[in-house]
């Protein structure tokens, strides 16, 4: 069963859109490109999308398995 985590290999930033890409079956890229059309169209709006990604930032546990030698 597969668990929303934040890597810490991937992340950009903090590792939300990584996450959430893992959990989801496709590409970080992919995930950061949709995230940044849904910010800059009018529907959702910036802020609400920023805020919605400090929020799932904060929510989203970090995955504590990763080792960085």
């Amino acid at each position: 069963m597969k668990k929303l985590r934040r890597p810490k290999e991937e992340k950009k930033w903090m590792g939300v859109c990584a996450g959430l890409a893992h959990f989801l079956g496709i590409d970080a890229t992919f995930m950061r490109v949709i995230w940044v059309m849904v910010c800059i169209f009018p529907p959702v709006g910036s802020l609400t999308a920023i805020l919605a990604y400090l929020a799932l930032a904060f929510i989203i546990p970090e995955d504590k398995d990763y080792i960085d030698v």
